[in-house]
């Protein structure tokens, strides 16, 4: 296992690198971000001891466990699901940044929580690029009046972008989708807005980096390409949909 995984890193890396030569980018300028949806403590370990720390999770109680285990090492902590507002105690507990806010009700609550434990948290802002009623995110459209709503709450601090790609065998598609992220980061700069920096993308992952890339993604979210296929599709795992 420990063999696979850093074979899965090395070929990884190798990917990140060709895609930034293609698009005349410094492969720097990219991080990766282990998305540990149902991969094993001991299995995480094994890439963050290959020098990655930077975790993603999807549901607040499993990320709950693996950091109490993984909390010695240091790790950076995102939370990269649909968050529900009465989880936001919680995910609080752990996570370093929340790349999910879609909506103001959990906008309210973060920053009611946040008050209440006198601290701040970074955030990204989720769009929904594909325009797929089965995913989460702001719509493209409404994004910017959005993000002028939640630059207003003081204890969030906007440090980026996040979209999930469509899933397409059309490659024009998929990468309309992170070129619509693009051009929402690139507008809401202009805005020089409080509490913000859109310093990041978060966009692409195990199937679609190299587009991503190529769009100017700084973040990719990497799961089955690094600790393979899990037994059944995400949708078993992480079904998006609002309970709230």
């Amino acid at each position: 296992m420990k063999n696979l995984i850093k074979e899965n890193l090395s070929i990884l890396e190798n990917r990140i690198k060709s895609a930034c030569l293609y698009s005349e980018r410094d492969p720097k300028e990219v991080k990766v971000l282990l998305s540990t949806k149902t991969v094993e403590v001991e299995r995480i370990q094994l890439a963050v001891d290959a020098g990655y720390s930077l975790i993603g999770e999807n549901k607040v109680k499993e990320a709950e466990g693996k950091f109490e285990v993984l909390k010695p090492q240091n790790c950076i902590w995102h939370m990269i699901g649909h968050l529900q507002t009465n989880k936001v105690k919680y995910v609080l507990k752990y996570a370093d940044l929340i790349q999910s806010i879609d909506r103001m009700r959990l906008v309210e609550k973060l920053q009611n929580r946040c008050e209440y434990d006198n601290r701040n948290i970074d955030i990204f802002i989720q769009v929904n690029t594909s325009y797929e009623h089965s995913k989460f995110g702001i719509p493209p459209e409404k994004a910017l009046e959005f993000i002028k709503q939640v630059s207003k709450y003081p204890r969030l601090h906007i440090k980026g972008l996040m979209t999930i790609g469509v899933l397409s065998s059309k490659n024009d598609k998929v990468r309309d989708c992170f070129k619509r992220l693009k051009e929402i980061q690139l507008k809401a700069l202009e805005l020089q807005l409080p509490n913000s920096s859109f310093n990041e993308l978060s966009m692409g992952m195990s199937n679609d980096l190299e587009l991503a890339i190529a769009e100017g993604s700084t973040m990719i979210r990497v799961g089955t390409a690094i600790f393979g296929k899990r037994p059944y599709p995400d949708s078993y795992y992480w079904n998006e949909v609002n309970k709230e």
